[in-house]
């Protein structure tokens, strides 16, 4: 259960944390400490602004971050201040990056230019996407990248006739398959027979420790052609619901810019900005004037937050004494 769970990977990056900002944690508490770490694990929001071999280190990490892109962002999906299934707004891959880079900033470019390849197949890799478009695509991509490093690599060998059952599963540290591009599938009579590519791919879910979606729906997927090219196999998996609720980190398409939990907590913030600059019974603009700025609390993560404070204040000291001399 502790190897399934990953139950180690977890203790050892809490560990780190601790020793890290051994010194602040100490004021509150090392149960406490282990407590609000395992809360943000179980949450999902243990991944916000980590670096991307810890983003990508679990099949619960890699969930964890999509549902934390989708929830941060589903708003680009936004048409006229309505949720839509149309979105309005179309981003390039480029800046898709970048909204993924404001939650892990040294997300690799490369992973999210596979996704575009996804959607835009052999279109420039600068057209416009639409929201929904491209994180199915990514969720794909993120949460099976080594998976479909293998399938790129079967699907090669099978059209250049060769055995794909020698084909080495790729470790998270392994390029070997990386650079390996399959050839331009585009034409609708290339590609290669359904039924023999899906042995290979049973064959690869029986043997692989990486995440392998559902058999079952891949065969299922497979027999609708007789033929199936591999942009093809990739854009079938990310527009299968079934694979969708399978890896349980999204909702159904039709649901995507629904978030009522996220509304609510939206709706009491709001709600509570706007009681602060409610000045109660009115007496006098003067009164309004000298009335208190009341700072909202912030919360911290238990992760590193303690570590960029002690970073902040000691910049704040040295803008304090340059103030202070050229005052003087």
């Amino acid at each position: 259960f502790a190897a399934q769970r990953h139950v180690l990977t977890y203790m050892e990056d809490a560990v780190s944390q601790l020793l890290e900002n051994r010194e602040d944690i100490s004021q509150y508490g090392i149960a406490r400490f282990f407590t609000e770490y395992f809360n943000s694990v179980r949450q999902g929001t243990h991944v916000l602004f980590r670096e991307f071999s810890f983003v990508q280190a679990t099949p619960h990490n890699r969930a964890s971050f999509l549902r934390t892109f989708w929830r941060c962002f589903r708003t680009v999906g936004k048409n006229g201040g309505k949720y839509s299934s149309i979105c309005c707004y179309l981003l390039t891959a480029q800046e898709y990056h970048c909204l993924l880079q404001l939650l892990c900033p040294d997300f690799p470019m490369e992973l999210t230019q596979k996704a575009a390849r996804i959607v835009l197949m052999d279109d420039a890799m600068d057209c416009l996407m639409s929201f929904s478009d491209f994180l199915f695509a990514f969720q794909i991509q993120f949460y099976y990248s080594e998976f479909l490093e293998s399938v790129a690599a079967i699907y090669q060998d099978l059209l250049a006739g060769k055995n794909p059952n020698t084909v080495i599963v790729p470790t998270s540290s392994s390029g070997q398959h990386r650079q390996r591009q399959p050839p331009n599938d585009c034409n609708p009579l290339e590609g290669v027979e359904a039924p023999l590519f899906y042995q290979c791919l049973e064959s690869l879910c029986d043997r692989s420790k990486y995440s392998c979606p559902p058999s079952a729906l891949v065969k299922e997927m497979l027999s609708r052609a007789p033929r199936m090219t591999f942009y093809g196999f990739l854009m079938a998996l990310a527009k299968d619901q079934g694979i969708n609720r399978a890896l349980g980190a999204l909702p159904d398409k039709g649901d995507l810019f629904l978030d009522p939990a996220m509304d609510q907590e939206l709706e009491k913030l709001v709600a509570q900005v706007s009681g602060l600059s409610v000045s109660g019974p009115a007496s006098s603009s003067a009164d309004t004037a000298n009335m208190p700025v009341r700072n909202s609390p912030r919360i911290n993560s238990p992760w590193k937050p303690l570590h960029h404070r002690r970073k902040m204040d000691a910049e704040s000291e040295g803008s304090n004494e340059e103030t202070d001399s050229s005052e003087n």
